[in-house]
């Protein structure tokens, strides 16, 4: 832990490298911000929660709350499997956290292989645990458990294999998360101070408004500036992810130092930073917009990202994980694209470092979809009409649980070159499909598409289409297909 002098420090240099610039601390400075480039062109990159909460391996990731609440199921799980929680609380699982089986480059081929371009893992949970090293508190993987940079370790084989290296903190809800140990006989009834593991284990408030009390105190603002900067400063993150209460009006001050500190430390780098947000956690126009679990309805002229997990129930490895469908989560990533986003999605390896084998199955069955139809994907942009047919995904956040019932007509589009691509979201087995959006008028003769159609093929199919353009749509006749992913047609344009 920093001593009060080295603390003293490192604020004096965070507020020097704001003055600094080019960014200061306002909403107004903040909002010339633009966001990288590579972004745009990746599509799709994969998010980790791996940590304490991997060992317990039972619910969700919210376990180290949730096994405090006497109401909760982990409660009395937690009772019946490790003991009592005076004998066997939550800190009790870092000497089981070895992760003997962590083969970064091993997980980083795994991923590359599934097509994604960029990769997140959680640096700290709401738990507390950092996954890297730290010399803010020495409850982390440096020190403690497997004693490995495990983020410093998944940065250096991403980085080797082409991959963009970012990262994420969800330290804000430690605020409260550990609180309701406090409310019986726990280990986090003892007494507590600033560097303790479960510090400063609040009341949770009964709402989570933006004004919700109890309020942080500047102690603790402190304490998650001084991390996120030293996450910053060791990492050097292309990407900084927030989780959700950072929304929360006692950060507004804080977390406008952050982000200006963020982007003036990735100019002396040379490249471009950028924060992922909720919420409105930010304002509008200086980082990039998180919508969790969900989509949005419609394309949007500014960058935008989903993220989702591999599984419905939980974010972090659990025995009880009810995994989505490959097809289900393409599904996701084609919304996400036409409308001018990208998907982040999660893997939970377990609690040795090994990542489950259904993971792994879903991975490589969405890598084998990519290597085919990567060209409608990476680099793409939304096309003038992002879709056409009656399936439309709801809009916001935790609404993308169960695909929705897509028809042959349901079509998403991007654009890339001279070509246009059309997603049919399910293909019809005969093979015909008609897209109205390329007719050359519609119901009231009006024009829709002018362009002059000089090929039309379905990516990773060999068969060539049969075509024509009327006032209808473009019709196809591709003969029989068999296959359950949506399809790509490809129209390119004189």
């Amino acid at each position: 832990m920093l001593t009060k002098e080295q603390e003293k420090q490192y604020l004096e240099t965070i507020d020097q490298v704001i003055a600094q610039g080019p960014y200061s601390a306002d909403w107004g400075s903040l909002s010339e911000w633009t966001p990288p480039e590579w972004f745009s062109r990746a599509k799709f990159g994969i998010f980790i929660h791996w940590g304490l909460y991997s060992v317990a391996a039972h619910a969700n990731e919210w376990y180290s709350r949730n096994m405090y609440i006497q109401e909760k199921e982990e409660w009395e799980y937690h009772r019946k499997t490790f003991g009592a929680h005076t004998e066997f609380g939550y800190k009790d699982f870092i000497p089981g956290f070895t992760a003997e089986k962590f083969d970064p480059e091993e997980w980083i081929r795994l991923f590359k292989q599934a097509g994604a371009g960029y990769l997140f893992p959680v640096a700290e949970h709401h738990d507390g645990f950092q996954m890297y090293r730290s010399e803010i508190s020495r409850y982390n993987a440096w020190d403690m458990g497997p004693k490995r940079d495990i983020l410093g370790e998944l940065k250096a084989a991403a980085e080797k294999e082409g991959m963009i290296f970012c990262t994420s903190s969800h330290r804000a809800e430690h605020w409260w998360f550990m609180g309701h140990g406090r409310e019986f006989a726990s280990d986090i009834r003892e007494p507590l101070a600033r560097g303790d593991f479960y510090w400063p284990a609040m009341q949770e408030p009964q709402n989570m408004e933006l004004q919700s009390k109890p309020y942080p105190t500047e102690e603790y603002l402190t304490d998650w500036l001084l991390r996120t900067c030293e996450l910053i400063d060791r990492y050097q993150p292309s990407l900084l992810y927030f989780d959700w209460w950072v929304q929360h009006e006692a950060f507004r001050g804080v977390l406008k130092k952050l982000v200006a500190y963020y982007y003036n430390r990735a100019a002396k780098w040379g490249k471009k930073a950028a924060v992922c947000y909720k919420y409105d956690a930010l304002m509008f126009g200086s980082g990039i917009v998180e919508v969790e679990r969900g989509a949005l309805a419609a394309a949007t002229p500014y960058l935008w990202q989903t993220d989702t997990a591999i599984a419905k129930n939980s974010w972090c490895y659990t025995d009880t994980l009810d995994y989505k469908t490959p097809r289900q989560i393409i599904c996701t990533l084609i919304e996400a694209v036409s409308k001018n986003g990208n998907l982040l999605l999660n893997v939970g390896p377990k609690g040795d470092g090994s990542i489950p084998e259904r993971d792994q199955e879903i991975l490589r069955e969405i890598g084998a979809w990519m290597e085919k139809n990567g060209e409608a994907i990476y680099g793409s942009k939304p096309w003038r009409r992002s879709m056409e047919g009656k399936t439309n995904v709801a809009e916001g956040h935790f609404t993308d649980n169960e695909e929705p019932p897509y028809t042959a007509e349901d079509i998403r589009f991007t654009v890339r070159g001279d070509c246009i691509y059309a997603f049919v979201m399910k293909f019809p087995r005969d093979g015909r499909i008609t897209i109205r959006s390329l007719a050359y008028s519609d119901d009231q003769g009006a024009p829709v598409f002018h362009g002059l159609i000089r090929e039309v093929c379905l990516l990773g199919f060999s068969v060539r289409p049969d075509y024509r353009v009327d006032e209808k749509g473009l019709h196809i006749r591709a003969g029989e297909i068999k296959t359950d992913f949506p399809v790509a047609v490809k129209i390119r344009v004189l």
